[in-house]
């Protein structure tokens, strides 16, 4: 029987208790991998934990080996396979970006020197909480044991929203969409660019979109679907951000046949800088991440995403005594 071990942070949160079940559901491993998770939160929410912790029993999930819940981060990340940094700090109202930064980044520099010394080599980390570029980035500093290939940052919700609100638009399916690349930070600087996309292996209804739709609405309104969201439900993106976890996580495992966008620090050919986190257009193949070389791109392309690279320095700066 194989195994693996998967830990979840912030575990008694919304996204969490979403995402466990996508997990669990069994089409991620192969169907004789039983599936170990360890549930981490703080202490005052270990009986939640436990709350969830029984309605998992209560699913009886094939793949389910055992479910640890727990507040000591020694134990949650002690020989993990896959690390899914859901928890941080949320930003309060009247609260500046760069305390928002700086408090994380004292969050996950902890973090990662226990990652460091609890986890295996070969675990893969994905950081979701915001924000999650950055922070991927405290984690990559603080974790010397663990390849910078094996960490990634969440963009697939990004990319998922993208490929939804255009598959609206070109009255499709979203899984005809490919291609659809977005780049840079998860944030409103982000850029969805589908320059590059095809829908049924051709770009007709891609160049048949005028150019008025994809400035003042496509791309704005993916920046920022996640401020949208929050405006009419009052609360944030929970099962979406889920289902992107899922989704990103099943990509690592089993490689993918279209592009994907994940926050990765690497050498490029894009001249971005390669010190930052940063989602590109990418291969995944037996395990190994690739960026996508030679992808077109207007002037007003590489306005979008030198502009998002910079807001990425700027948060590198800000936490830079940090690193």
């Amino acid at each position: 029987m194989k195994k693996q071990i998967i830990t979840i942070t912030g575990a008694a949160g919304n996204i969490a208790y979403s995402l466990i079940f996508r997990i669990l559901a069994g089409n991620i491993f192969d169907q004789d991998t039983k599936i170990q998770l360890n549930l981490l939160d703080i202490s005052a929410a270990l009986p939640i934990l436990m709350g969830v912790k029984l309605e998992i029993e209560d699913c009886a999930f094939r793949q389910l080996d055992s479910v640890i819940i727990t507040d000591k981060p020694e134990e949650a990340f002690a020989d993990s396979d896959f690390i899914l940094l859901v928890g941080a700090k949320p930003r309060s109202k009247g609260m500046q970006r760069a305390d928002l930064l700086l408090d994380n980044a004292n969050i996950f520099s902890a973090q990662g020197n226990i990652i460091n010394e609890n986890a295996k080599k070969t675990t893969k980390i994905i950081v979701v909480g915001n924000p999650a570029n950055t922070n991927a980035l405290i984690i990559e500093k603080n974790t010397k044991n663990i390849p910078t290939e094996n960490i990634s940052s969440l963009m697939r919700l990004d990319q998922n929203r993208a490929k939804s609100i255009l598959s609206i638009k070109t009255n499709c399916r979203v899984e005809q969409i490919s291609q659809l690349i977005v780049w840079g930070n998860h944030s409103a600087t982000q850029y969805p660019d589908i320059n590059n996309a095809l829908i049924n292996n051709n770009n007709e209804k891609i160049l048949s979109l005028s150019d008025q739709w994809i400035l003042d609405e496509f791309i704005p309104r993916v920046q920022n679907r996640g401020a949208e969201i929050i405006e009419h439900r009052g609360k944030s993106s929970a099962a979406s951000a889920a289902s992107a976890i899922h989704d990103h996580v099943y990509a690592l495992v089993n490689g993918s046949s279209d592009w994907e966008s994940m926050g990765i620090m690497s050498s490029n050919s894009y001249d971005i800088d390669d010190q930052i986190f940063f989602s590109y257009p990418l291969n995944i193949v037996n395990d190994e991440i690739k960026i996508i070389d030679a992808v077109n791109l207007s002037e007003s392309s590489i306005t979008y995403i030198k502009n998002t690279e910079k807001e990425l320095i700027s948060e590198r700066d800000i936490i830079k005594d940090l690193l």
